[in-house]
């Protein structure tokens, strides 16, 4: 079976889903689209009003903001995969629970297991902790690559946050430079053992990670 069917039959799974609450709250599933043989797979956090409304990922300012971002560096909605951390929107727009999370996640992982992606774009602090199991802060290591245990990782602000904080999109723009720099070579292939640990700060300042998504 081909990339697209297995998506496909996981996002039915995903719609009849009623593993937390969300599954009867939401209008529409969220699932993720785009090619679903890129090797660059973005990740949010979690569907928002607008996306809810359509059952696409990214479709309000900052989707548009995120379209633009890709252009400039040459990239598309159809030369990548675009997905989120839930597939249905937490009301009132508020931070997913961990029982949500926990639901949730194991689709997500599941399309990355179909897709097969050499770089994961986590887009905010939520979708970084969720892909990293770690608690890691967005302010220390955005616009770097890591290498987790399984997948390289690039950190992202996530576009929201240069909505609420214009100060920011300088720097978002500044990683998304990087980023170019960074598919422009050869991935570094992941080496299982011995586990890669992200080093964490010891200080981290929680109020300025809940600004930054």
């Amino acid at each position: 079976m081909e990339k697209k069917e297995c998506l496909e039959e996981l996002k039915k799974k995903v719609e009849n889903c009623r593993n937390c609450s969300l599954g009867r709250s939401r209008k529409y599933v969220v699932f993720g689209e785009g090619n679903s043989e890129s090797k660059i797979v973005f990740v949010g956090e979690a569907p928002g009003y607008y996306e809810d409304q359509v059952g696409k990922p990214f479709v309000g300012q900052a989707g548009k903001l995120l379209d633009t971002l890709l252009a400039d560096i040459g990239l598309s909605r159809s030369s990548v995969y675009i997905a989120n951390i839930l597939k249905c929107r937490p009301l009132g727009n508020r931070d997913p629970l961990p029982e949500e999370i926990n639901a949730c996640k194991p689709y997500l992982m599941e399309q990355l297991k179909i897709i097969q992606p050499s770089l994961i774009c986590t887009l905010g602090r939520f979708a970084l902790i969720s892909i990293c199991n770690k608690s890691v802060s967005i302010t220390a290591v955005h616009g770097k690559l890591i290498q987790a245990e399984t997948y390289n990782i690039f950190p992202l602000y996530h576009p929201a946050a240069a909505l609420h904080q214009p100060t920011l999109l300088k720097s978002i723009k500044r990683d998304f430079a990087e980023l170019k720099e960074i598919i422009s070579k050869p991935m570094p292939k992941i080496k299982p053992e011995p586990k890669t640990e992200i080093k964490i700060p010891e200080k981290t300042n929680v109020q300025e990670q809940m600004k930054l998504f």
